[in-house]
């Protein structure tokens, strides 16, 4: 019985496996829609390809019997050119198959591609937070890749293959039906051999995809942390263990290559068996005076061209097994629900004047993924946060780390849906207006300040596309970041390393404060804004701080004292809860949580 059972099973996964196969062999296809046109171009060059493999044979064979046989040099010196032709004929229609099929092949990659980045840029934090970024770069660029080949190359050959069967068998039936059936008689032997190794080869293509993207997390967790790992002196530990994943993926390789690869051999032995079986049978047919001794040579030729397409469209079949594989992970991200999506009777936000409400606010984060695609909800990071604000006032909030600081301000700009209660500005829950509309009017700087690749006013202009040159520059000496940026080898138009890397940690919050200043939000965050840079420093940008503050509903998420001693309220969060709240002073008149965070944080400032 459990032998019976686990044989039912084994069905049951081959033919999950098969329905899900064929669902992604659909959907690819229907990339291939808009190009029609281009696909009945290619499959006509394909039929005269095909004809013209199926008519050398054809051509050697009359040449034998009707020309050499009866030494007629002038009927022999007819076929010859005719011969060539075809052969030129079968070489120009192949490279146009081959030409206009890999134009198509990079329009659909594009196209996917396009749909890959944009499908990442719609999905929100939580899901980030559940998944590597290593991974969805290895979707992006290897799984990609891996259709790339079987789009530009792959279904040539397949198509190509299967026309150039066709037409062999039909020649070799047309010539003579007993040799055809005895060259025949091999073809059973191989649907079987290849039935066995597609479906091993299934099996080893799905988890070349999975290893390739361990492979690829692992790679972009530590070029990220490649400072880290030198500063504590791992390199040893991270090579090792990007040894083991590396070997993970080149064992998932070699086992499909081994699979592979046994395809051709399989082939090769078939066709020599064929090859005997047509000499032999076709040589006593000769003898027999029942067949010409040309037909027999043409048959021989047909043997072996037959077995040419079918040995082409095997391995093509083991590149479709690994196109299927990446297909699915491809497939798997672009189908991804979106958890935070804007409700249709969304609104555009109005003009905010500022006045922020949460009520009753509780949330937690979705427990990481554990490999098999679900996930969990995580404990609570807040807990019942009642907080209000009125238009134009400043609020610090202070905590030690964990408290939820960063999370709170993440559901005002609707990064994150709160688990329970609400989120209002100016009496709208954030969940009932479009999200662009609302984040266009807020602005965000974070401790550790995101700089792109590109140039100093590049970077800048990101908080407003269609700002000039000399509001970029006014916004640049609004927060004192001129003077620096001036000194750089290009001035403005300085290329900056990746992440800015070519700038100290100061430097790249300045122009992340100009960004922020160009904007021209309605609502301000700063997550410890400040935090990454020297009193000096700071002193340049607090007074540019006040400014922008004015006018502004803020929040700041409070490391320097400065800015919590100038906040309208300060509220005090310990394990995702207000705990205290209020100005500055009243807070250390209380001698309470804020009192003990202040002697331990601030100590070397006076106490005004």
């Amino acid at each position: 019985m459990g032998m019976m059972h686990g044989f039912r099973r084994v069905l049951e996964l081959d033919e999950e496996r098969a329905y899900n196969q064929g669902a992604v062999a659909v959907r690819l296809s229907s990339y291939l829609k808009p190009f029609l046109p281009h696909l009945i171009g290619v499959l006509i060059l394909v039929v005269i390809n095909a004809i013209s493999f199926a008519a050398a044979p054809f051509l050697i064979g009359r040449a034998i019997d009707q020309f050499i046989a009866v030494n007629d040099r002038a009927g022999l010196g007819r076929t010859v050119p005719l011969l060539l032709g075809t052969y030129l004929l079968s070489l120009v229609t192949m490279a146009g198959q081959f030409y206009v099929m890999g134009w198509v092949g990079q329009n659909v990659l594009a196209r996917i591609r396009e749909e890959i980045f944009a499908k990442i840029q719609a999905l929100s934090l939580s899901y980030f937070d559940r998944h590597d970024a290593g991974d969805l770069m290895s979707r992006l660029t290897n799984d990609v890749d891996v259709l790339n080949q079987l789009l530009s190359n792959g279904l040539v050959q397949m198509l190509s293959g299967i026309f150039q069967m066709a037409g062999i068998v039909v020649a070799m039936v047309a010539l003579s039906w007993r040799l055809a059936l005895v060259s025949f008689s091999v073809i059973p032997l191989m649907v079987l051999i290849t039935n066995l190794l597609a479906r091993r080869a299934r099996v080893a293509f799905r988890e070349t995809r999975e290893t390739i993207g361990d492979v690829s997390v692992e790679l972009e967790e530590k070029i990220s942390g490649v400072r880290v790992a030198q500063a504590f002196s791992r390199e040893g530990m991270d090579r090792q263990r990007f040894a083991e994943l590396n070997a993970a993926n080149r064992d998932a390789n070699v086992s499909a290559v081994g699979v592979t690869s046994a395809f051709a051999p399989a082939m090769d032995v078939l066709s020599t068996i064929a090859t005997a079986i047509v000499a032999g049978y076709g040589g006593y047919l000769a003898i027999a005076g029942l067949v010409t001794v040309g037909l027999v040579v043409s048959f021989l030729r047909y043997v072996q061209q037959f077995f040419r397409p079918v040995q082409q469209i095997s391995q093509v079949y083991a590149l479709l097994q690994a196109t299927l594989a990446a297909g699915e992970r491809i497939f798997d991200l672009l189908d991804e629900p979106l958890d935070l999506v804007d409700s249709q009777d969304a609104r555009e936000m109005p003009l905010i004047q500022g006045r922020v409400v949460f009520e009753h606010v509780s949330f937690s984060y979705a427990s990481r993924g554990n490999g098999d695609g679900r996930t969990g909800i995580g404990d609570a990071v807040l807990r019942e946060i009642n907080l209000s604000t009125e238009p134009g006032q400043t609020i610090a909030i202070v905590g030690p780390t964990g408290a939820g600081k960063t999370t709170l301000i993440n559901l005002l700009g609707r990064f994150y849906d709160v688990s329970g209660g609400r989120v209002l500005i100016d009496g709208a829950d954030v969940r009932s207006v479009t999200r662009a509309s609302l984040r266009k009017q807020m602005g965000v700087v974070l401790q550790d300040s995101f700089l792109f690749a590109g140039t100093v006013v590049d970077n800048i202009r990101y908080g407003r596309l269609d700002a000039s040159d000399k509001e970029i520059e006014s916004a640049a000496r609004a927060v004192g970041a001129d003077t620096f940026i001036m000194s750089l080898p290009d001035g403005y138009q300085t290329e900056l390393g990746e992440r800015g890397g070519t700038l100290s940690q100061g430097q790249r919050q300045l122009i992340s404060l100009a960004r922020a200043v160009l904007a021209d939000p309605r609502i301000l965050i700063l997550d410890e804004a400040t935090a990454n840079v020297d009193t000096r420093t700071e002193l340049i940008i607090q007074s540019a701080l006040e400014k922008l503050l004015q006018g502004r509903t803020s929040f700041v998420i409070a490391h320097r004292l400065s800015t919590v001693r100038s906040a309208d309220q300060v509220y005090v969060l310990e394990d995702g809860r207000i705990v205290e709240h209020g100005t500055h002073q009243d807070l250390l008149a209380q001698g309470g949580a804020y009192a003990e965070l202040y002697a331990r944080q601030f100590r070397e400032v006076a106490p005004g």
